[in-house]
């Protein structure tokens, strides 16, 4: 009868024939159990040994009394021309119009053009809601935080300037440029007073010239139509009257408005051309008032998808318009045979003219064009 060998454990067992031999599976298996508890003590020893370590190292002291950080001596050169060396010569031409109506109070931009008389010009839309009302106070704050009570010499609603005057003597007058010499590119640094933080230096290009831009502050009588300076230098409110310059240092544009959807700067601002400030301000400081020429028509822009215009929708009875034979629903495409794709081009236009100058029109009537001549009046 056949017997079963007797089932044996441990990993040495006897063959049939008596002799001993090693079971390789249960030693693997005990070897590979010693080598994991190895590694894990090991493992324990080690993070023992560094947590007894860091413990006891010695740690060096959080103060060092007499420490000097290192500091170079070598000189910044600065150019003739550099954004830097304009701020320093143009800051102290730039002032914070402040502006205070009872509890209320506005900030604005000015720029002195005649120091010796002590002229600034700042923006219509800054201070006219102080103009004669009892109480109300402006007030000039220049570049070393002096201050002085400002008066209205004249303003001008059409092109949203106005000049202050101010009894300080030794006051530094701004540079005033060229409009003809302004090109698109050019580099520009804007200063003024955004959000009441005065003698703030921005800098940017030209981005574009005679933009026509529609101006009407909230809460002003301005209402104006510019042939504006375009810039990318960030402007922001509180800006307005203040300098947009080239870089010889030069007031080109006085800042007054932006492009925004937010309400904060995002690279369209616009500067009133520097000709046209130097012609009003001269105005208003002779006058008091300044003169512009009317065509006596309200307009609006419009489109057939192949020609831009604009479409009179009004005429004023014995204005210059109606002398010249315009009506009503006329669109005029061109001014002294430069093209008016806008309403807004037609008032830039009209403005760049005198009073009792003659310019010609060509209008769109039923289809067909017609040239007319007109003598402008005074606004």
């Amino acid at each position: 009868m056949f017997e079963e060998p007797e089932q044996q454990t441990g990993p040495v067992v006897v063959d049939a024939k008596g002799r001993r031999r090693l079971r390789l599976a249960d030693v693997s298996i005990r070897l590979s159990v010693l080598a994991l508890l190895a590694v894990l003590l090991t493992g324990l020893v080690g993070g023992a040994a560094g947590y007894w370590l860091t413990r006891t190292a010695d740690e060096t002291p959080l103060l060092a009394p007499g420490t000097q950080l290192n500091e170079t001596d070598r000189g910044i050169a600065r150019e003739p021309g550099s954004v830097s060396d304009i701020a320093e010569r143009v800051t102290p031409t730039v002032v914070s119009v402040e502006v205070r109506i009872g509890e209320a109070g506005a900030t604005g931009s000015g720029v002195v053009i005649d120091g010796a008389n002590g002229y600034i010009v700042t923006n219509n839309h800054v201070i006219s809601g102080a103009d004669g009302v009892e109480g109300a106070e402006i007030r000039a704050v220049f570049s070393d935080g002096s201050g002085s009570a400002a008066r209205i010499v004249g303003r001008d609603p059409a092109s949203d300037l106005a000049v202050l005057k101010v009894e300080k003597p030794g006051l530094l007058t701004a540079a005033l440029g060229d409009s003809d010499d302004v090109v698109v590119g050019d580099p520009v640094v804007a200063i003024g007073s955004p959000l009441g933080l005065a003698s703030t230096v921005t800098s940017g290009i030209v981005s574009a010239l005679e933009r026509p831009v529609r101006l009407a502050g909230e809460g002003s009588d301005t209402n104006a139509v510019i042939s504006a300076v375009q810039t990318d230098a960030p402007i922001n409110p509180g800006n307005s009257g203040g300098a947009l310059v080239n870089g010889a240092g030069e007031v080109i544009g006085i800042n007054t408005a932006i492009a925004s959807v937010g309400g904060g700067s995002v690279g369209l601002g616009f500067a009133i051309p520097i000709d046209t400030v130097r012609d009003i301000a001269e105005q208003l400081i002779a006058t008091g008032h300044a003169v512009h020429a009317s065509l006596g028509v309200n307009a609006r822009s419009v489109t057939d998808g192949t020609r831009d215009g604009a479409l009179v929708i009004n005429v004023e009875p014995g204005s210059a318009a109606a002398e010249a034979g315009i009506r009503e629903q006329d669109v005029v495409i061109a001014v002294d045979g430069e093209p008016v794709g806008s309403s807004e081009e037609l008032v830039v236009a009209v403005d760049s003219h005198e009073p009792g100058e003659t310019i010609s029109l060509e209008v769109v009537r039923g289809g067909s064009s017609t040239t007319l001549e007109a003598t402008l009046d005074e606004a």
